[in-house]
């Protein structure tokens, strides 16, 4: 089995944003030589996720929207007693999730037609990474 580990650093600059990843993805999954096998895209920090969907502006507003009527900024979460004041921003992640897992076939990423890779920031403005695992034949 062949693998290739990859970090990308971001550091947005708005508290909440979202980063597509797809062409990216696609590029180390070229650079890994990899065929037949998995891409694991996973964000390493807490207040953060990875998802896949549509890239159309009106659905991004929409996720934004869903996500903050859940998980609203501000309330006075339990976490903030702790001196920190980004409950809303784990919860998020709990809903987005951290990771996905994106199948490899013939040496590209299969997705579906609309299916795009996003990193979901939900407390930016600092430096934080995602790793990328492809793992396979």
């Amino acid at each position: 089995m062949k693998a290739l580990t990859e970090y990308l650093w971001f550091e947005t600059k708005q508290k909440r944003e979202l980063i597509r990843l797809t062409d990216t993805v696609e590029k180390l999954v070229k650079k890994s030589g990899i065929q037949e096998g998995m891409a694991l895209v996973s964000a390493m920090h807490i207040t953060a996720g990875v998802f896949v969907n549509d890239d159309e502006p009106g659905l991004h507003q929409d996720i934004w929207k869903w996500l903050e009527g859940l998980a609203p900024e501000g309330p006075d979460y339990q976490h903030h007693r702790t001196g920190e004041d980004n409950g809303h921003a784990h919860l998020k992640s709990l809903l987005i999730h951290h990771e996905v897992v994106l199948p490899v076939t013939n040496g590209a990423l299969d997705l579906g037609p609309w299916q795009q890779v996003f990193y979901a920031e939900f407390d930016g403005q600092r430096r934080k990474r995602v790793i990328v695992k492809i793992l396979g034949e």
